[in-house]
């Protein structure tokens, strides 16, 4: 038990270590491709091979062929500029607008400072006050959800690990934020936000 408990905890962090087989590209670099748009079209474009938010508030859905994803290990390569906020949701499902109402966000912040919520929370759930993160520097995200617990690692570093209980409602965000299973999603936060995504990945886990 000991083992197997010490293994789940330090997955994300030997997430590169995994056979690439395992993995599934859901971003190739190059267009939107398995990607659909919720909002303002013009928020999202790509350059240098990453996806990058800048504009009014909008999400780009992941909608590839197989897209509700219940356990899976996410990695994502991140970079916010100065005074920057965006996301990266789990568990949710397409909205033409406005921010999801169903699933979690891990939050995109590392100097935008009308929010006190900083990078790497479970927004909302478990929310992490300060993260030595640098803007205009890239970083990984790695998100593995497995049953009813969320861990979060920052370029390797566990910043939250949450496990839904029986009773939870959904807490502040309402009753769409309960593990179940969805799509992915990444945010474009403002106008005056700029965000960056890239080698954007999963491994589904049984």
């Amino acid at each position: 038990m000991r083992r197997l408990l010490f293994t789940l905890l330090l997955a994300p962090a030997f997430a590169q270590n995994c056979p690439q087989e395992d993995w599934i590209t859901l971003f190739n670099g190059k267009d939107l491709t398995g990607w659909k748009i919720g909002g303002d079209a013009t928020t999202f474009q790509i350059q240098d091979g990453a996806l990058v938010t800048r504009g009014e508030v909008a999400h780009a859905y992941y909608d590839g062929p197989a897209h509700d994803f219940k356990n899976f290990e996410l990695s994502v390569d991140v970079m916010a500029e100065a005074n920057s906020n965006g996301g990266i949701y789990f568990h949710t499902e397409f909205q033409d607008r406005g921010f999801p109402r169903k699933g979690f966000e891990v939050q995109v912040n590392n100097s935008y400072n009308v929010d006190p919520i900083k990078t790497g929370s479970l927004y909302h759930v478990q929310d992490v006050g300060t993260l030595e993160i640098k803007d205009n520097q890239w970083y990984t995200t790695n998100i593995l959800v497995r049953g009813n617990t969320v861990t979060v690692h920052i370029n390797g570093k566990q910043v939250v690990q949450w496990t839904q209980t029986p009773e939870w409602n959904g807490g502040r965000e309402g009753p769409g934020r309960v593990i179940g299973l969805g799509t992915i999603a990444l945010q474009g936060h403002d106008a005056g936000s700029t965000v960056h995504y890239k080698n954007i990945r999963i491994r589904p886990l049984p």
